[in-house]
C-alpha cells in the first residue's frame, strides 16, 4: 500500500485538520477492516441520510447508539446466553461488536429504531444560515463630477 505524507495539507490550510486526519486515517486503515455487521448507508434525501445495520438477534436493550467526537459509534452486547440449549448449526452470530462513522460538519443523528433485525440511524446535515451561499447586492457607483479651474 503507498503511504501518503499529509503534512503539506496541514502546512497550507487552516481549519482542515478533521478532513486531513478522516483523509489519515483512511489511508492507513487497515485492509482486514471488520465486515460484522453488515450495513447500508444511503441517502434518502437532499440533506438527510440512513444508515442501516443487520443486527438478528439482538433486541434493542442489546444495541447502544453514541454521539461522540463527530462520529456515531453503535455497540452491541449480546445478554448472557441459555446455558440449556444445545445447537445443532449455530450461524446467527450474536457477538458483540462495536461500529464507527465519521459524520462531516453539520451532520446530526435525528433518531434510531429498530425493527425486524434491522437498526436504522437518521442523519441530518444541517448548514448554518452563515455557510449557505447568498446573493450579495451590487450598488451602482454615483460618477464623480470633476471641477474644472478656470
Amino acid at each position: 500500500m503507498r503511504n501518503f505524507d499529509l503534512t503539506p495539507l496541514y502546512r497550507a490550510s487552516v481549519g482542515f485538520d478533521r478532513l486531513a486526519d478522516v483523509v489519515d486515517r483512511a489511508m492507513t486503515a487497515d485492509v482486514a477492516a471488520p465486515t460484522y455487521p453488515p450495513y447500508n448507508i444511503e441517502k434518502t434525501g437532499e440533506d438527510s441520510y440512513r444508515i442501516s445495520i443487520a443486527v438478528a438477534g439482538f433486541s434493542a436493550d442489546d444495541l447502544s447508539v453514541e454521539m461522540r467526537d463527530g462520529a456515531v459509534i453503535v455497540s452491541a452486547r449480546k445478554a448472557e446466553e441459555d446455558e440449556s440449549r444445545s445447537y445443532l448449526h449455530r450461524g446467527i452470530a450474536t457477538r458483540a461488536f462495536e461500529r464507527k462513522f465519521t459524520l462531516a460538519d453539520h451532520v446530526r443523528v435525528e433518531g434510531a429504531s429498530h425493527s425486524d433485525g434491522m437498526l436504522h440511524i437518521e442523519l441530518l446535515r444541517e448548514v448554518p444560515e452563515a455557510l449557505k451561499p447568498r446573493r450579495i447586492e451590487i450598488a451602482k457607483a454615483t460618477p464623480k463630477v470633476e471641477k474644472l479651474d478656470a
